[in-house]
């Protein structure tokens, strides 16, 4: 807990305090729903929502400081004002200066469109699998050694942020690995960080209803890799066309890795089905359980990483051959006795959703069908949605258009959406069942012994989202209650 004195002092900026100087301040929150006594509510206009609107609900939940653009017409007594002209430059100093920085903790950025949750989980895995205390800041989960919390956003609001890393600090964590997204690149959420290490996986068509072109979505991710030191590490793939435009001009030392291009960390799948892959790595190879030419890009970048981080190859080999990824990726679920598989994948861009299926096509050999159900996020991007059903049909053998978190949309006009991308003479490969646990259960309802259904989009969520609720929504509980028990 620190005085607002303290703070005030350490505040390279201009500002204007109406109140007591000597009120305390123990958190920072840019959500009025979260605070507590002695908190500090933090109002700025939002993407959507303007904080200012939230200061009296705030103070009735008994804020000390209100940081503010613009003072309120109402003056509380017993509550002290800060009034910063373009606040939202300046969070990432205030949370600095409230929590304190990394330190000498190695801090380590992932970014791209697919892989960033696999990356920093097999990293944080093989770090604990080692007996070395890290954190992980993920789209799926907050982890602190083994410690939990939940994860709401890909990368947390900068106060969060800087929360999180505090408290992995005093847990003496030696590495802090976080998924960068490129909204929180956007909007700042990421400012004052000194990456040591940053990793680009790919980046493919996504989040065009946020930025307003492709092109900016790559530019948008850049910046990380542009902000780094001349003692930082900058990671590509060397197989992505936008791999070396992420570290052109960028002042880190720079490492890239591949399948294909010459690069630094080169891989090769030998052999896989759907109990793992055997790969080479340079002259070394191992077997690790996870599967598809997506993971050795993702095992690749863990490699560039750790060695970046002071790790050795071959003990990172070892260690990976027996990590697992995070939970709704690629995950099988399968009924033995019928001989069906069905995997659980977080899928949702058409690049990733053509990843995933190409594997499973490689490695099926047409020994059974494919059936894929795919829906589509409501208010998100709409353009990609006939690409995603396009891949979706080119790829099975029967497709069931469903929902996915339908959110203030109509679920019916998302997949109208989608069946745009479907060509007249594949229309009959094609069911709508809006319904996603229906549409579960018509999927196993299809298949026979050596099929392999696909469940993508959700992954590891276990809700799904309509019309602003979340209902309790787990595709890999579901399978496994009709797959393996009643059907």
């Amino acid at each position: 807990m620190r005085k607002l004195r303290e703070i005030l002092e350490k505040l390279h900026v201009k500002h204007e305090l109406v109140g007591d100087d000597q009120a305390s301040v123990q958190d920072m929150y840019l959500d009025s729903r979260k605070i507590n006594k002695n908190d500090a509510f933090v109002a700025v206009e939002g993407h959507s929502l303007d904080g200012h609107g939230f200061i009296n609900a705030a103070i009735k939940n008994q804020a000390s400081v209100i940081f503010c653009e613009n003072l309120p017409s109402d003056i509380d007594s017993q509550v002290s004002y800060v009034k910063i002209k373009n606040l939202k430059n300046h969070l990432a100093e205030l949370a600095q200066i409230l929590y304190g920085g990394k330190e000498e903790m190695t801090l380590i950025g992932v970014t791209g469109t697919n892989g960033k949750t696999t990356v920093s989980t097999l990293f944080f895995n093989a770090m604990r699998a080692m007996g070395i205390s890290c954190g992980l800041l993920s789209t799926v989960v907050v982890r602190i050694n083994e410690t939990e919390y939940p994860s709401e956003l890909t990368t947390p609001d900068v106060f969060t942020l800087f929360r999180f890393i505090a408290k992995m600090k005093a847990e003496g964590c030696k590495h802090c690995i976080m998924e960068v997204s490129s909204h929180a690149i956007d909007q700042g959420r990421i400012k004052g960080l000194n990456y040591d290490i940053a990793a680009f996986t790919n980046l493919s068509h996504d989040h065009l209803d946020y930025h307003a072109s492709f092109k900016e979505y790559a530019y948008t991710k850049k910046r990380l890799f542009d902000g780094l030191s001349p003692k930082s590490t900058a990671i590509y793939n060397a197989d992505d066309k936008n791999g070396a435009v992420m570290v052109q001009n960028s002042k880190a030392n720079r490492v890239s890795y591949g399948l294909v291009s010459q690069a630094d960390y080169k891989g090769k799948i030998i052999e896989h089905d759907f109990a793992g892959m055997q790969i080479r790595v340079e002259e070394q190879e191992f077997f690790t359980r996870l599967i598809g030419k997506f993971n050795v890009y993702n095992i690749l970048a863990v490699l560039a990483i750790a060695e970046a981080a002071g790790y050795e190859r071959l003990e990172m080999l070892r260690v990976l051959s027996n990590v697992t990824t995070a939970a709704g990726r690629f995950e099988i679920v399968r009924n033995e006795k019928k001989k069906i598989t069905a995997i659980v994948d977080y899928a949702h861009t058409p690049d990733a959703l053509e990843n995933v299926l190409s594997t499973i096509t490689h490695i099926n050999k047409k020994k059974g069908k494919i059936i894929t159900l795919v829906g589509c996020g409501g208010d998100r991007d709409k353009t990609k949605r006939p690409l995603m059903a396009k891949v979706a049909v080119n790829y099975s053998d029967k497709v069931i258009l469903t929902s996915d978190n339908p959110r203030s949309e109509n679920p019916e006009d998302i997949l109208d959406d989608m069946e745009e991308g479907i060509e007249k003479d594949q229309s009959l490969k094609v069911l709508r069942i809006s319904d996603r646990k229906s549409a579960i259960k018509t999927a196993i309802s299809l298949a026979s012994p050596t099929d392999v259904i696909l469940v993508a989009g959700k992954g590891h969520e276990t809700y799904q989202e309509i019309n602003g609720v979340k209902y309790p929504f787990d595709d890999k509980q579901i399978l496994q209650e009709f797959l393996l028990h009643n059907i």
